[in-house]
């Protein structure tokens, strides 16, 4: 898909709307420098590696939470990972690559640092991606992107929607289930969460931040706060334990000394008895 040429024109009135490419020069006297060039929306639905984005702190903070929580879900299977703003390119032909926000992959074959996820070479592919909206781009999300993940192949997609609607702040969820007729909404329950069903996690929100519930409601916790609670309560587990092994090591040394002490004073009792 290609977009209006006005889109340039926006970009000279906020040049920095949507990020950055750095495209290398070599000079006639060998020199090499590089050339900012300012991304399109076209860039933004088929980033290059090393796109600079521009993206804002709550879009920032939702996304690291999300994979956070994600990794949990994960963690024990060594087949599936999190990727965060890494490139996917597909074996559909004609469809260029994407970069999801969170796209979540399992059958991998082996885990790698990955900067491009490639289909034909992996054998798989993300079976869920979610993408958190921005204002100067949300229609990338809602419209090209739900068509050409649905000819890929995606099983699941999910859209965090941080809108402005008349000047005020909107925030939805939007999900799609693949079906032989393309995608097809997910229905939301009473408390309007989503259930991803890959993960088994709902996706909701709490008191407007975005918020992951497990099968029970129970709300996911940033994994960097459950490690911190973890390593907290591992501190205090091996505080208490020193405690115990100082004092049983106390009993001991004192066990020793009156042991000590009633030899010696058997041995100068049988003196006593000689002399």
């Amino acid at each position: 898909s290609k977009f209006p040429s006005s889109d340039i024109s926006e970009l000279k009135k906020d040049s920095y709307r949507y990020g950055w490419r750095e495209i290398p020069h070599i000079l006639p006297n060998g020199e090499q420098v590089h050339e900012r060039v300012l991304l399109t929306l076209e860039d933004i639905l088929h980033p290059q590696v090393g796109d600079f984005r521009i993206h804002s702190r709550e879009h920032q903070r939702f996304s690291r939470y999300l994979c956070n929580v994600l990794e949990t879900r994960i963690a024990d299977d060594p087949t599936a990972a999190i990727l965060d703003d890494v490139l996917v390119t597909w074996a559909y032909p004609g469809i260029s690559g994407h970069g999801p926000d969170i796209a979540v992959v399992f059958n991998i074959q082996q885990q790698q640092n990955w900067s491009t996820l490639d289909e034909v070479k992996e054998g798989t592919k993300p079976s869920l991606i979610i993408e958190i909206t921005s204002p100067s781009t949300y229609t990338v999300d809602l419209e090209a992107k739900v068509d050409h993940y649905a000819q890929v192949g995606v099983e699941w997609y999910v859209i965090v929607d941080i809108a402005i609607r008349r000047d005020m702040p909107v925030k939805r969820l939007l999900g799609y289930q693949l079906t032989p007729d393309g995608y097809q909404p997910l229905e939301p329950n009473t408390n309007g969460w989503l259930w991803l069903a890959s993960v088994k996690l709902w996706l909701g929100w709490d008191d407007g931040d975005i918020a992951c519930y497990d099968e029970n409601g129970k709300l996911m916790e940033d994994y960097a706060n459950v490690v911190m609670a973890h390593t907290q309560a591992e501190e205090r587990a091996e505080a208490k334990k020193e405690r115990a092994d100082a004092e049983a090591q106390a009993r001991t040394e004192m066990a020793e000394r009156v042991r000590q002490l009633e030899a010696e004073l058997r041995r100068l009792r049988r003196d006593a008895n000689n002399g």
